[in-house]
């Protein structure tokens, strides 16, 4: 067991560094107030603090800095109001200018994301330049970026690219402040702890220290024990396994005391994973990478407002908003989404209006739809960003969203990052020369997307947390007991980590980005630097998301083909589950009398009973998405609504053009039913085929003796305490003069031969029968179905002695109601393909019947 204590200062790494730090102090007679260290990054700050304190506890402490730390202490270089910043909520509002200098104002949607990219890396490469050799360097850069040539394929790339290095060299940075000559007089000694990748930037600043600097690097860790006890392999079967195995992992560690233990951030989405089962086992974690603030469930809050206040908002997206908000004053939201699913109402702007028209039959719905229109509407029309932000403010604080945001850590940073903090608009808003450009809501949200995310959120760090999350290159200089890497992978931790940006080796090399070797040389001494932890355990998973086969990492094949590790055992703790099925669920419904069938709910009845109580008699109803894509009952719904519409036009132009008649009927379903042409396009494409083949069908009906009678036709009838209640699709007359009868017909949509298994049931099939109970015709009286397919058959069905299978309709329909009403049992029958679509299937358990 090995665990790392406070005062284990002769095992520090740091130890020969602080003496080299002492010893060049001292040659040079620098106190070592004067002196400042160098540092590869932040978390080093505060260690190599903690550690001078731990090995010189008596006299004075040089100062510890990373270089962005160093020069933010001091005041930059004046910038102009569209410079380059490396601040994405200015940087995002300034590009559209630059590229509008650089004649690209038609290509800028499509440009400025490349260039900010682009931007951000040249910054890095430019301040690590001296000013006083930026120009060279810059004439450097503009050869290694020639144009390409104009209307070729990568012509837009390489102007981005150049737009995006005259812009950084048009631009000050801020380490320019480290060259001033009252920095260099106030720091006698200025010394480099290099990291694992070496630091331009760094290097400049000790060139120009010259003699008053040096450069020192941490001694490599030294492994404490046999690597073939102290490196385990983990071997998962997919990310959930993986992370499962990543927690009990580091759980293990934690139970034999190695602490603290660092937990390497490979995979964010996996992390996030590791830390919630970490936190719900009450284990405290220090998560110093953090993660991007769009991810935040403030964030998404915000957005989710902000898509709602659009003017061609759906629905749902409305639904969505209001559910963000506090509860207080949302009673009616309930209400609201029923009559809007009701409606099947996909946009939200002219639901609104018919709320407003409705509002005294429906207040309370009418009221919330108009307090949520008059929280947007200030946000319509084109405005300059300050004018947005304090529209934005207002927007927040009517809804009340804005005291939630307050509330919420992670509001707080996007409030700061946005610039809407409660004490006003940041002053620099109002300076920049892109502040007065007006823009409409879809740019104010794309600017806050960019903010967000280019921006991080990383949680208050607990006091003495045993895990600690951090990237892998920043274990350099801190001390573990043990470690746990997951996402070891081919795909999460390659050999060589692909160079972001467009860049050649050429290139890369020229203007002084890492080129692909140093990160592997840099990576490779990260990944030494873990294994030489007390103790090392690799996860990864064999299969990503799809069940795509992964292979191990090749740093952790390499690993293996040295025998330096061995296979790690499970940490997760086993648990024997005996198996609990349930009985058969069967309930007693007497005390729900039912007052009115339906076809479609007698067939739920005689299918299963229980799903009749579930469906039935209790009400519980699955909801539909508002804007979901059209499908098959879309179809057959748009398809009923235009034959409708035909006859009835029909019937008023009997001598019409049918075939424009019927197509003036599907347009207007469509409207109608609010079908979205793009949406609806499969079918409507083979609208053509469907309506010829009906007309088709519908001259050869007519030859025969048949015509149109009436169409949704809606009847009741009252039958042993309940009421038959229906919609027929269509009644027509049919037969010759001597002797008419009445065809009721049901139009499907299915294939015919899913319809002819109908009509083979006989007595099972419950729909014609039913309709022809609701007529109580004493003449004669048919009923057919009528298939009405998407690839254009058109086929008349009929069910013959329909009259004979009304008859036992109705004593069954009386038989199953008096059973009811006495009590009997309800119960699940579980059979059948009518349980593959169920939605009581939650409900009856059928799963874990015994």
């Amino acid at each position: 067991m090995t665990v790392i204590a406070k005062d284990d200062g002769p095992t520090s790494p740091w130890r020969p560094v602080f003496e080299q730090v002492r010893a060049q102090a001292a040659a040079r007679g620098v106190p070592l107030l004067a002196v400042v260290v160098l540092v590869p990054y932040a978390q080093l700050m505060a260690e190599a603090r903690r550690q001078w304190q731990r090995l010189h506890p008596q006299g004075f402490v040089p100062r510890f800095e990373t270089t962005r730390n160093w020069a933010a202490q001091w005041p930059g270089p004046q910038a102009h109001a569209w410079a380059y910043r490396g601040d994405r909520a200015r940087d995002a509002l300034t590009v559209p200018l630059v590229l509008e200098r650089a004649g690209l104002a038609a290509q800028g949607s499509l440009l400025a994301g490349p260039v900010l990219e682009m931007a951000a890396q040249l910054a890095d490469a430019a301040g690590a330049v001296p000013p006083h050799q930026r120009a060279a360097w810059g004439e450097t850069a503009r050869s290694l970026l020639p144009l390409a040539a104009e209307g070729s394929a990568l012509d837009l790339e390489a102007r981005a690219a150049r737009v995006a290095l005259e812009w950084v060299l048009a631009s000050p940075r801020p380490a320019d402040a480290l060259f001033a000559p009252a920095v260099r007089a106030s720091v006698r000694l200025l010394v480099a702890v290099q990291g694992l990748q070496p630091d331009p930037l760094e290097q400049a600043l000790l060139a120009h220290w010259g003699e008053e600097a040096c450069a020192l690097a941490l001694p490599p860790a030294q492994a404490v024990a046999p690597p073939a006890t102290r490196i385990a392999l983990h071997a998962s079967e997919d990310a959930e396994a993986e992370a499962w195995r990543t927690a009990a992992c580091v759980l293990a560690h934690l139970a034999a005391r190695r602490t603290p233990v660092a937990l390497v951030d490979n995979d964010r989405a996996l992390t996030r994973r590791v830390l919630s089962l970490l936190q719900g086992s009450g284990v405290a974690v220090r998560d110093e990478t953090g993660w991007s603030l769009s991810t935040t469930r403030a964030a998404a809050r915000l957005m989710a407002v902000l898509r709602a206040c659009a003017w061609d908002a759906s629905a749902d997206t409305v639904l969505d908003a209001l559910k963000q908000l506090e509860p207080a004053g949302q009673e009616a939201l309930p209400a609201l989404e029923r009559w809007l699913r009701r409606q099947g109402a996909a946009l939200w702007a002219p639901a609104a209006r018919e709320l407003e028209a409705r509002a005294p039959s429906l207040p309370a719905e009418a009221a919330l739809a108009a307090r949520w229109e008059g929280w947007r509407a200030p946000l319509a029309g084109r405005r300059t960003l300050p004018q947005w932000l304090e529209a934005l403010r207002t927007l927040l604080r009517g809804c009340g969203l804005w005291q939630s945001l307050l509330a919420d850590p992670a509001g707080q940073c996007l409030l700061a990052e946005l610039r809407l903090a409660p004490d006003g608009l940041d002053a620099e808003l109002h300076e920049m020369e892109g502040a007065g450009r007006r823009f409409e809501l879809a740019e104010f949200m794309h600017w806050i997307s960019e903010v967000l995310e280019g921006a991080r959120y990383r949680p208050a760090y607990p006091e003495g947390a045993p895990v600690v999350v951090l990237p892998l290159a920043q274990l350099l200089g801190r001390e573990f007991a043990a470690v746990v890497v997951p996402g070891c992978d081919e795909k999460r931790l390659p050999a060589a980590p692909e160079p972001t940006g467009p860049w050649s080796g050429a290139q890369r090399e020229g203007l002084g980005l890492p080129t692909r070797e140093a990160m592997a040389e840099a990576q490779r001494a990260a990944w030494e630097q873990a294994l030489a932890l007390p103790a090392v355990d690799l996860v990864w998973r064999m299969a990503d998301e799809g069940g795509e086969p992964l292979l191990a990492s090749p740093l952790l094949q390499q690993l293996t083909l040295r025998g330096l590790a061995v296979p790690g055992q499970d940490a997760c703790l086993q648990r024997e589950v005996l198996p609990a099925p349930v009985a058969r669920p069967q309930v007693v419904g007497s005390a729900l009398p039912v007052r009115s069938l339906s076809a479609s709910a007698y067939e739920d009845l005689r299918k299963c009973p229980y799903r009749f109580f579930a469906l039935r008699q209790l009400g519980l109803r699955a909801q539909d998405e508002l804007d979901a894509e059209a499908d098959k009952r879309s179809f057959g719904s748009w398809l009923h609504r235009a034959l409708q519409h035909f006859h009835e036009a029909l019937q008023r132009e009997p001598h019409g053009p049918r075939a424009a008649l019927l197509d003036a009927a599907a347009e207007r379903a469509m409207r109608e039913l609010r079908l979205g042409e793009g949406d609806f396009l499969p079918f409507a494409s083979g609208w053509p085929a469907v309506r010829d083949a009906y007309l088709q069908w519908l001259a050869k009906h007519e030859d025969g003796g048949g015509s149109f009678g009436q169409a949704e036709l809606r009847l009741r009838r009252p039958l042993a305490g309940v009421e038959l209640v229906g919609s027929i699709d269509r009644v027509d007359a049919t037969g010759d003069a001597g002797g008419r009868a009445q065809l009721l017909i049901d139009y499907k949509t299915e294939d015919a031969q899913v319809t002819r298994r109908r009509i083979g049931a006989g007595c099972e099939d419950t729909q014609l029968a039913f309709y022809a109970a609701l007529v109580e015709a004493e003449g004669p009286l048919e009923a057919a179905y009528l298939n009405v397919s998407e690839r254009g058959e058109v086929v008349l069905q009929p069910q013959p002695d329909v009259l004979a299978l009304r008859e036992q309709l109705l004593r069954g329909i009386a038989h199953d109601l008096q059973r009811i009403a006495q009590g009997v049992a309800l119960q699940a029958l579980g059979e059948g393909r009518s349980c593959a679509h169920c939605d009581a299937r939650g409900l009856c358990r059928k799963d874990f019947w015994q």
